[in-house]
Order: structure tokens, then sequence, then C-alpha cells
């Protein structure tokens, strides 16, 4: 494939996973292995995936805050700590070996699929919470940060299992601040990986671009059909994810 060819089947690959990724999260499922086939070392193309990211994660949280359906204001604590876990993490991912993870994660996404296939009364409608704000944010949300810096798939995943199994939201709004907290991490993540030189900037801002514009449309999409979508596409998302790892 000529250099100009791949260029662009990256970048077609970053929106396509901006859209999917402001739905239902796993969008790096489809960009970290399309960086992989381009001839990138691990390293490098899990940083490039980072910045990319952050062009997606971000545009789908200015979706979902201009159609009222997260504070940002209310919620920069939570991702303040989404952030420095993810930094922590993408710290230890540059010494760590990640077998243990690649292993064990492949079972946790089949179980979130299965939540949120077969759990009644998901909906839109929020129920009760049973953790507290303050709790949700300091028991939870550093250590999926944590995760998504050292590793990253189906962080997307985690975090809307927590919105909605405990802090009692509906699946619209989780996905709304999922997506916020998701974009913290990301520069977490991102600010690690700079500070070691591992990300091609070219192409990293190419397809975050593509990413920006991807989930534009995914968070209009989600918003104007909730759980109707968000549901089908985020159990197929884990579901793909974990047979993608368990196949590798």
């Amino acid at each position: 494939m000529s250099p100009d060819l791949l260029f662009l089947v990256l970048v077609g690959a970053a929106f396509l996973a901006g859209f999917v990724d402001a739905i239902a999260g796993g969008g790096g499922m489809i960009t970290v292995p399309a960086l992989l086939l381009s001839g990138m070392d691990p390293l490098t193309a899990l940083g490039t995936n980072k910045l990319q990211g952050l062009f997606g994660a971000g545009s789908a949280t200015i979706g979902y805050a201009r159609r009222g359906l997260v504070n940002l204001r209310s919620l920069l604590p939570a991702a303040a700590l989404s952030a420095l876990g993810a930094a922590g993490g993408a710290g230890l991912a540059t010494v760590l070996p990640l077998e243990f993870l690649e292993r064990l994660l492949p079972f946790l996404l089949i179980a979130i699929a299965l939540y949120f296939a077969f759990k009644p009364g998901l909906s839109d409608v929020d129920r009760d919470r049973r953790l507290s704000p303050a709790l949700f944010a300091l028991l939870l949300v550093p250590v999926i940060g944590a995760y998504d810096g050292l590793f990253g798939p189906g962080t997307g995943s985690f975090f809307m299992l927590a919105f909605v199994g405990l802090a009692g939201y509906g699946v619209l709004k989780a996905t709304a601040h999922t997506k916020l907290l998701n974009f913290a991490s990301n520069l977490g993540a991102f600010a690690v990986f700079a500070g070691v030189g591992t990300i091609d900037w070219r192409t990293g801002l190419a397809m975050g671009v593509a990413q920006f514009a991807g989930a534009q449309v995914g968070a209009w999409q989600a918003s104007r059909l909730g759980a109707r979508l968000i549901r089908p596409l985020l159990v197929s998302v884990c579901i793909a994810l974990a047979v993608k790892l368990l196949t590798a």
C-alpha cells in the first residue's frame, strides 16, 4: 500500500472510530490496530492514538454539552482525577508488561456486554444512585483513568458501566458524562507519551480532525435516539473487542 493511500486509510479509520466512540466507546479498537498495521511500534501507536483520541472525545463532549446533557463545570473535579489517574497509568505502561490485562480484559468486556444486553429497565431515565458523587469520583474515576493510560481498550465501556450501575444515570446521560472523563484520561496519558516523545504528530493531527468530525455525527445520533442506539452498539463493541483480544 502506498504511503498516501495508507494515510487516507488511517484518516478514514479515525472518522469511523470517532463516530463509534461518541456513542458507545471502543474507538481505540479501530485506530490502534490501524496504527500498528501502518508499521508503528506499539508505544508510538499508543501515543499517537491518545493524540487523535483527544479530538474525538473532546468533540463528543462539546456535542453533548451543547444539547444540555452534561454540566461540564460540575464534572471538572472528576475529570481532573481521571487525567491524573491516566498519567500514572501511562507512566506504568512504559515499564510494565501488559500480558495479564490482555488475558483478563476480554472476559470483563463480555460481562459488560451481558449487563447492558440483559439488565432489565435500562433506559434514558435516571435511577437511584448507589454511590455519592464524591465517593464515585474518588474511588472509581482515577482507577478507570489509570487503566486508560496503562492499556486503554474498553475505557468508555467501564465508565459507562460505572455511571449506569453505581451513579444511577440513564444510558444517554451516562454516555455524555463518559465522554468528558474519557477526554480527561486521554489528556493525562497524552501528556506522558508526549513527554517521552512517542507520538507521530502528522498522522495523529490528521486523524484527530477526522475523529472530531466523526464524533460530532455520533453525538448527534446518540442524542436523537438515546438508549435505542447506545445499548445495542455498546454490546456489539464490547463483544467485538473481546473477540479480537481473544483471537489476537
